[in-house]
C-alpha cells in the first residue's frame, strides 16, 4: 500500500473522505503506509488500537545541523524566559501504553543513562504552530526543499531525473471541494503540506515538520543470513543493524553512530517487536541526548522482511530559548505523585509502587510549543493486566525547574 496523495483521497468527495483528508493534511505522521504503521505503532490499550510510535523516525543526522555545546554540562543562562506547557499535543487515538510481561523487556539505548548527566539542557522554540483550524502553519518550504535536495544527494540520485511536486490540489479539485463545503473552505486549506520527489524505485516525501519518508518500490532484499522481519529476536535485529550500518554508512553519515535497538513490546499475536535506529554520540552527553531525540536514522521492513522504508525528522532547532536547569529523577517522581504530569492514560494517578521505569526524553511532536526535556515514567496499569501480560502507561513530568514554567500541568483525570 502506498501513501495516498490528497488529490487521490478527494476523488470521490464523500464527507468521510473530506474529513480524512483534513486529518492527513493536519497530521503528516498519519500518512505513512499501513504496512509500516503496523510495525512502528505503540500498543494502545484503551482503544484496542495501535498508536504511532516513536514520533519521528529519522534518517538525517549531521552534527553540523545540531547547535554545538562546549561541555557535558552547559552553563545556565541568565534571565531565562518562562516556558508554557502545551498539554493537548497528541495526534494519536487511545493512550500511550506498552505491553510486556516485565518492564525489562522494553529496551532502548537512551544516552540519559550512559554517564553522569547534565544539570542543564537546551530548550528550543518550535517553528510550527497550530491555527484555529488545527492545521500546522509556519513551515519554511525553502528549508524543506534544501532537506529534500540533501536526501537526494545522500542517495546519489540525479536531480534531473526526479519528478518534484507538492500536494496542492488542481483547480478542478479545488472547485469541487469548495462546492461540497458550500464555499466554507478554511483559510489555507489548499496550501501545500509536503514536497514529493519520485524516481524509478524510490519516492521521497518531506513534510512541514521537516520529517521525511523514503519509500522503496520494490523493497530491497537483504542477504539471506539476516532476519529482518517483525519476528526477529533482539540478537537477530542487532545483526541486521550492524549490516545496515556498514551498507548505508554514507547515507547514515555520522561521525560516531550508535545502534539503538528499541521497543520490545508485544503485539496482538504475542510477538515482540523491535525497531532499528542510529544516532550520533556527538562530542558530549548533551549532544548525544539531543541527537537521540531529534536526529536519528531508522530502517523498516515489510511483511516479507525486505527494506521498504526509511523515515526522518529533522526539526528546526535554530531558535534556542536557553539552557535550563534540570530537576532530579526523585524530584520528578514527587511531582508525578502530585499529578503534575501530562498523560493520555485514562486511569487515576498511580501509586508509587507501580512506577516501573524512568527515562529522560524530549517531547518532539510537531504540535509542541517548545521542544523541552521531560521525565517519562512507565507505570504499571493493574486495570490492564491479563494472563500475566502487563501494560505500562506513559506519564510525562517537565524536567525543567518549576520556577521557569508558567503553567505547571496538573492532571485531573479528565480528557475533555
Amino acid at each position: 500500500m502506498r501513501e495516498e496523495h490528497i488529490i487521490d483521497a478527494l476523488n470521490l468527495l464523500d464527507t468521510d473522505i473530506i474529513e480524512e483528508t483534513d486529518a492527513i493534511r493536519s497530521n503528516p505522521i498519519r500518512s505513512k503506509p499501513e504496512r509500516i504503521r503496523k510495525h512502528t505503532w505503540k500498543w494502545v490499550a484503551a482503544a484496542s488500537t495501535l498508536a504511532a510510535a516513536c514520533l519521528a523516525m529519522v534518517i538525517y543526522a549531521g552534527n553540523r545541523h545540531l547547535p554545538q555545546e562546549p561541555a557535558n554540562t552547559v552553563k545556565q543562562e541568565e534571565n531565562l524566559p518562562m516556558l508554557i506547557i502545551a498539554e493537548n499535543t497528541s495526534d494519536d487515538m487511545g493512550f500511550e501504553g506498552y505491553r510486556a510481561y516485565d518492564i525489562s523487556e522494553l529496551v532502548n539505548n537512551n544516552p540519559w543513562g550512559w554517564e553522569e548527566q547534565p544539570t542543564t539542557l537546551p530548550v528550543y522554540k518550535n517553528q510550527l504552530s497550530v491555527d484555529e483550524n488545527f492545521h500546522l502553519v509556519g513551515a519554511d518550504f525553502g528549508k524543506m526543499r534544501e532537506l529534500l535536495d540533501e536526501i537526494v544527494e545522500r542517495f546519489g540520485l540525479d536531480t534531473n531525473t526526479l519528478q518534484i511536486t507538492d500536494d496542492t490540489p488542481d483547480e478542478e479539485t479545488r472547485q469541487e471541494i469548495t462546492a461540497k463545503l458550500d464555499g466554507d473552505v478554511p483559510d489555507g486549506y489548499f496550501d501545500p503540506t509536503k514536497l514529493i520527489a519520485k524516481a524509478e524505485g524510490i519516492e521521497i516525501t518531506v513534510f512541514q515538520d521537516m520529517s521525511v519518508t523514503v519509500e522503496f518500490e520494490p523493497a530491497i532484499s537483504l542477504p539471506k543470513k539476516y532476519n529482518f522481519s517483525y519476528s526477529a529476536s533482539y540478537e537477530e535485529t542487532t545483526e541486521v543493524a550492524k549490516y545496515l550500518q556498514k551498507k548505508y554508512s554514507d547515507f547514515i553519515h555520522m561521525e560516531n553512530p550508535q545502534i539503538n535497538i528499541y521497543d520490545g513490546h508485544y503485539d496482538y499475536d504475542l510477538q515482540r517487536n523491535y525497531q532499528i535506529s542510529f544516532f550520533d554520540a556527538g562530542k558530549n552527553i548533551t549532544e548525544a541526548i539531543i541527537n537521540y531525540n531529534f536526529n536519528w536514522v531508522g530502517f523498516y521492513c515489510d511483511d516479507d522482511g525486505k527494506l521498504c522504508l526509511t523515515s526522518t525528522r529533522q526539526p528546526d532547532l535554530s531558535q534556542k530559548i536557553g539552557n535550563y536547569p534540570i530537576i532530579t529523577e526523585g524530584e520528578a517522581k514527587d511531582l508525578l505523585l502530585k499529578g503534575n504530569c501530562i498523560t493520555t492514560v485514562p486511569y487515576g494517578l498511580p501509586e508509587e509502587n507501580y512506577i516501573a521505569k524512568t527515562e529522560l526524553v524530549y517531547r518532539t511532536g510537531s504540535r509542541e510549543q517548545y521542544f523541552m526535556p521531560y521525565y517519562r515514567f512507565y507505570v504499571e496499569l493493574p486495570e490492564e493486566e491479563s494472563d500475566g501480560m502487563k501494560t505500562y502507561g506513559a506519564y510525562y513530568v517537565p524536567a525543567v525547574e518549576e520556577k521557569y514554567i508558567s503553567n505547571m500541568p496538573l492532571w485531573d483525570g479528565s480528557f475533555d
